[in-house]
């Protein structure tokens, strides 16, 4: 009988022997596969996300940078996409972990049994309650830090050196970093330059804080 037997890898301790009906297995094998399929379209929804950010950075630096008369603020533009685009990444994201919690869950300790080895009977109770009250195991703002750490952190470095170059690029040759007048090259109409570089540098920070903060393993990793 499934579940019944002592594999290499079995603990021993408080663990007791599971089985399973014919119905009960084939219902958990269709929940496996449907979690798996949409754990796929979640993840190509990820990458769509990603592929619009970095489309959208190209061609706002490519217009940008064409021509000096174009004002830097496009970067400043690119800065708050981007933001909107990881919001909704993240969002993704902890609809995703929903359904790889699921996996993860039946892939140590359901599958382990139908292969022979000993597992915690108290792992239903687990599942039923995921599948009963769905929530995303990672929180928000985890799930901010975790796509800034895999691909936001290197976007924002790129616009981040672009709209430094845009600002050097729009100055006659020859000219000499100064400060604090060379505040006065991120001045946006009435809006003072140095009140720009303030809140970018603030906006910046509040990015590495939330990278630097991300928890590093997912649930059911530990241990």
């Amino acid at each position: 009988m499934p579940g019944t037997g002592l594999g290499s890898g079995a603990q021993v301790g408080g663990l007791t022997d599971v089985s399973y009906s014919t119905n009960t297995a084939n219902a958990l094998i269709h929940l496996y596969r449907a979690e798996v399929g949409k754990m796929t379209a979640y993840r190509q929804r990820l990458d769509m996300t990603t592929n619009w950010s970095v489309v959208t950075t190209a061609g706002l630096a490519s217009f940008a940078l064409g021509d000096v008369n174009n004002s830097h603020a496009t970067f400043l533009f690119a800065m708050f996409m981007n933001y909107f685009f990881l919001r909704l990444e993240a969002r993704r994201f902890r609809t995703f972990e929903i359904a790889h919690h699921r996996v993860r869950i039946m892939e140590r300790f359901f599958y382990p049994a139908m292969l022979g080895d000993r597992v915690d009977p108290g792992w239903h109770q687990l599942l039923l309650a995921e599948l009963g009250k769905p929530r995303s195991p990672m929180t928000r703002a985890d799930a901010l830090g975790w796509r800034l750490n895999r691909n936001y952190l290197w976007i924002y470095a790129a616009v981040l050196a672009a709209w430094f170059a845009k600002l050097d690029l729009s100055q006659p040759k020859g000219w000499a970093l100064s400060f604090p007048e060379a505040f006065a090259l991120a001045d946006i109409g009435n809006f003072p330059g140095g009140m720009v570089f303030a809140i970018v540098g603030v906006f910046y920070a509040y990015l590495i804080a939330l990278a630097a903060r991300a928890a590093r393993t997912y649930p059911l990793e530990e241990g």
